[in-house]
Parts: C-alpha cells; structure tokens; sequence
C-alpha cells in the first residue's frame, strides 16, 4: 500500500458501503498547505498523527502542538487493538506493521519538552503589539523603542531589556519626541503593566538565550526519516494569545531564513497549527493580512502549513482559499452558526454525483472523512468519503518516564536547558546611569568631606598634619600646642539644645514636604 511519492491516508467508501480505492495526498503538493476540521471526538487528532506518520517516513521534517497530550503516543510503538485490526482490514491495510517515530519534545515553559525561545528582537514590535494587545498608540511607542534599540546598539534579548528600556524612554520623552516622534509616560506605563501580565503568565521563559536555531527543527535520522517535533501545549492553552504569537514568530522565522526552492518533490517541512482558531480571534486586519501573506509566500520555501480546528468558518476566507487539501471530519449542525459551517464546508469541494456533501458532513461516523487532495496537474480531486487509517505508532499519552528518556535520548538535549545572559540592553542601560550617578557622588562627597579623592581640587597643606596636599586626610593627629578659642567651646546643655532644634527641624522639614508633593500628586 506505501508508495514513496504519497501518504496514504484511507480507502474510499463506495455505494454499497465497502472500502475500495485508496486515497492519498500526494507528495509534491504537500507544500500546498491543508485544513483538517471536525467536531470534538471525530478524529481529527488521529488525521493530525498519521499525516505526521505519513511525512516523517517520506524523509520530512513536521512540527506540531499537542494540545492535550494525545499526539506525544507518536514516540512509541502502537500497540494490536480490535477496533485498530478491524479498521485496517476494512480498508485492506495489509500488512499493518505498528513502528515509532523520533519525536523531539519541546515546551516553553521547560517542563515536558527542550525549552523554547525567543529574542524580542527577533519577535519584533509587531507580534508584541499582538501578543499585549496594544492599542495604535502604544505600539507607534512599541516601534519607537525598537528604533532607539537599534540607533543605539541596545540589543533587545530578554524582558527586563525591554522594560529597562521604556523605563529609559519614559525619562527621555522630551529628548525623544523631537528626533522619533512624541511619547508619552502614560502610554509608556501602559506597556510595562502588560509586561508585567506577560512575565506573571511564563512569558519570562520564552524570551531570551539560546533562541531556537530552525535547522534544529528541520533534523533527519541517520535512516531517513525526518524528525516529529512535538510542542506540549496544554499549560500554553491558557494563555492562547502566546501560543498565536508564538506560532506566528516560528512560521515568520522560516520565511526569512529558508531559501527558495519552487516547488520540490516533497515538502522540506510541515507545519500544524492545531486549534487554528486562537491565531485569528480578535486578530487586529494587520496580523490576518500577514498571516496571509507568509501562507501565501512561505509555499515557495518548501514549507506546508496545515490548520487543524473545529469549524471552517474558524479560518478567514483569505487563508481559507490558500489550502488544497482538505481533510473534512463530522459536523454537528444544532445552531445557525453549525448549519453555516456545514454549508461552507460542503461548497469548497469538489463535488461528487455519489452523494450530498452537506449531508454527508453531518453523517459521518468516527475516523470517517470527506477529503479531496490536490492531483495531477495540481487540480483538487473529487471528495470522497474515506474512512482513515488507523496509526502506526501509539494511540494515546506516553508516560513522564517515557517521555524524560526521550529528552535525554534528544539530539538537541543540552543545548537549550540552560538560560544564556550575556550583556544586554538591560546591562548596558544600567552601567550608563551609574556613570551618569558617579559625577553627582562624588560632588555631593567633596561638598561633605571639602575634598574628593581623585577630584580635580585639592586642599593645601598648612604643615599641621591635617590633610596632605593630595587631599588625603591622616589617621593621626598630633595633640596642638595652643589652646582652644573658648568661643569655639560648646558646653554639653547647648549641644544637647541645638541636637534637638535640628531634629525637630528636619522633622518638620519632611512633613513639608511630602505635603506639597502629596497635593501636586493628587492634581
């Protein structure tokens, strides 16, 4: 049934109910991306596993996110099951050979996978915007500071870069405004509050040294195969406005740094976006046009990108009329909306005189799908009602044990687990305005002290041992000859007085002044 120029993904159901002809997705239009939909519980999980399949033993590279936990059975041997034998036999799978995959797991959070990371310089004022959900005006800041960053050799890698230098911006407003435009301490607090809520939600993690290198998510096996990645995604689920950035910055990512190919024989890398809808809920225009755009360009990289969700409609049209291949799972249809998405599922097939697609969408038993992939010549084949096949690897979570072994095992182990903070724009911030504090410490000492060490006055010497012409005072000093002007005597009761007018003086002093400062806060 394996064929080396495509993935067989099931047998076509036939009028009297069996399962004749093989359907498969041919290979060198796997960079022509896809749409896998469905409702919960109609498969779509198991479609996502055994296109991963598929690829891997065609010698491509695939990243995925695994949501719940199901997908990371990929790394290990499937295991006989009846309704697994039962499947096979009925689309004729013979032989069913079970087999596992090499997976590398990732997490950005560090926890069940190789960390992940980012620069904020490479992830740019754009996806932060998106990610903090600014608004115009805090992100025209947003692009200022990244301007200055750039102006003033600031390298932005982490966070507390990023904060150090709004906190220098907010100082400089005036300065600034002139030369990039005006800014002000409001929208610049603004920003910090929603880097605050990032560091709270992990992002913290993300952001910094090593960033992830692309080469090492495009490894092969020594036998050809290429390498699953599988992101755990299921604590990044409940931030889903990181988990779109960041899908969106890796995608980016490969558009800029792969070259272009045209189209090759298969794909140098495919890419699913499981539950597609986070990326394009309340997206700003600006980010569904550049989530377009890569789509639409990253193709003639060698790059497929396919969106796995629950409704079609949860996809713009724009990126919707993008997929050529469609993987169609059941729909429910209890609400206008679902009779919507029915509808619109069943019109981007081509259709087949056999039966009715918008009825069949909603008939479909579990593991059954209408797909229609992309044929000679690049034309979409007619859909056909298919029932998939099952997976080589296991169906289900691996245990942690497993899964630690596997890290351990992991080409890139060691190459990620440990944060890198090399001098940044943070440190680099921080030794300017301890070179900016030194002139007014040592002003402030040569007021206390009359003199200030490597100052550029000096005090004479009047030959009494009481300070060196270098400034320099002695540790000694020899008893004087002469008496004391009694003038200059102070008895204890009179210094025992002026101790406490000063006291009561400085109290009161204070309490002026956090007065006046109180009441021109409150203005």
């Amino acid at each position: 049934m394996a064929q080396d120029d495509r993935i067989f993904l099931g047998a076509s159901r036939k009028p009297d109910d069996s399962y004749q002809e093989p359907e498969s997705l041919l290979l060198k239009y796997g960079n022509r991306h896809g749409l896998v939909t469905g409702a919960t519980g109609t498969g779509k999980t198991v479609t996502l596993q055994i296109l991963a399949e598929g690829f891997s033993n065609a010698g491509v590279p695939v990243f995925c996110a695994d949501i719940k936990g199901d997908l990371s059975g990929i790394a290990m041997m499937g295991e006989a099951k009846d309704f697994l034998i039962k499947r096979a036999e009925a689309i004729k799978l013979d032989p069913y050979e079970f087999q596992e995959f090499p997976v590398i797991f990732w997490d950005l959070f560090g926890k069940q996978g190789h960390p992940i990371r980012a620069t904020v310089s490479e992830m740019g004022p754009l996806l932060l915007s998106r990610l903090m959900n600014l608004t115009d005006a805090q992100e025209g800041i947003m692009n200022i500071a990244f301007r200055i960053a750039d102006d003033e050799g600031l390298l932005l890698l982490d966070l507390k870069d990023l904060q150090a230098l709004l906190a220098n911006i907010a100082e400089r407003a005036d300065e600034i405004g002139s030369r990039y435009g005006n800014v002000t301490k409001p929208s610049v607090g603004a920003i910090q509050r929603s880097l605050l809520i990032l560091e709270q939600q992990g992002a913290t993690n993300f952001f910094g040294e090593p960033a992830l290198r692309i080469a090492d998510i495009m490894r092969t096996t020594r036998d050809g195969r290429g390498a699953i990645n599988v992101l755990a995604a299921d604590k990044l689920m409940m931030n889903p406005r990181l988990y779109a950035t960041f899908l969106l910055w890796l995608m980016s990512e490969m558009f800029e740094e792969l070259p272009e190919v045209g189209d090759p024989d298969r794909p140098r890398l495919v890419f699913f976006f499981d539950e597609a809808h986070l990326l394009f809920n309340d997206a700003p225009r600006a980010l569904v046009e550049r989530v377009e755009q890569v789509v639409r360009l990253i193709r003639s990289k060698g790059v497929g990108v396919y969106f796995v969700t629950q409704n079609p409609l949860d996809v713009p049209e724009t990126v919707l009329a993008q997929l050529g291949n469609r993987i169609q799972h059941a729909l429910r249809a209890y609400t206008p909306r679902e009779q919507k998405a029915v509808k619109t599922a069943a019109e981007t097939f081509r259709p087949n005189p056999d039966f009715d697609c918008a009825t069949a969408i909603t008939q479909l038993g579990t593991g059954e799908a209408l797909v229609s992939t992309l044929q000679e010549k690049g034309a979409p084949s007619i859909v056909q009602r298919t029932l998939i096949r099952p997976p080589a690897s296991r169906l289900g979570p691996i245990t942690d044990q497993e899964r630690q072994q596997i890290m351990n095992e992991s080409p890139v182990a060691g190459q990620y687990d440990k944060t890198i903070d090399r001098e940044s724009a943070f440190e680099m911030l921080q030794k300017k305005a301890e070179q900016a504090a030194r002139p007014t410490e040592d002003d402030a000492r040569q007021t206390s002290d009359g003199n200030s060490e490597g100052g550029r006055w000096s005090l004479p010497d009047f030959g009494n041992g009481s300070t060196s012409r270098s400034g320099q005072t002695r540790t000694t000093r020899e008893p004087s000859s002469r008496a004391p002007r009694g003038s200059s005597r102070q008895t204890v009761t009179e210094a025992a007085i002026k101790s406490v007018v000063r006291s009561v003086g400085s109290q009161l002093g204070r309490a002026l002044v956090r007065g006046i400062l109180g009441s021109l806060s409150k203005r």
